[in-house]
């Protein structure tokens, strides 16, 4: 029996084990929930369409208002070098402005 003969039969007796014992990952399922945030002003109309496109689209979301909360300004401007809002993180993924096809594309993961 070769090496290569030798892993593939250790990988299929682990995942037999994983099985039996419950462990196997489930082969599919709901998609985990975008993390998303919303980085606004109360005085924005982007701002406000940005989060109704959100809801339209039944996505969670955190509004986090910069101009009351200075430490979450200073990280959005960190992060995108832009002063601008609305901005949207989502997955991990910045978005500046209200742009419906990146906000999309960035739900899509």
């Amino acid at each position: 029996m070769s090496d290569s003969d030798s892993e593939v039969s250790a990988i299929r007796a682990l995942k037999m084990a994983q099985m039996r014992m419950g462990m196997e990952k489930p082969k599919s399922g709901p998609a985990p929930a975008p993390v998303v945030e919303v980085y606004s002003t109360p005085t924005c109309p982007y701002c406000v369409m940005a989060k109704q496109y959100l809801n339209s689209k039944k996505v969670a979301f955190k509004d986090i208002d910069v101009s009351r909360d200075m430490a979450a300004a200073q990280r959005m401007m960190s992060a995108t070098q832009q002063m601008g809002v609305p901005q949207l993180h989502i997955n991990g993924e910045w978005i500046v402005g209200f742009d419906r096809h990146a906000i999309d594309e960035a739900l899509q993961g």
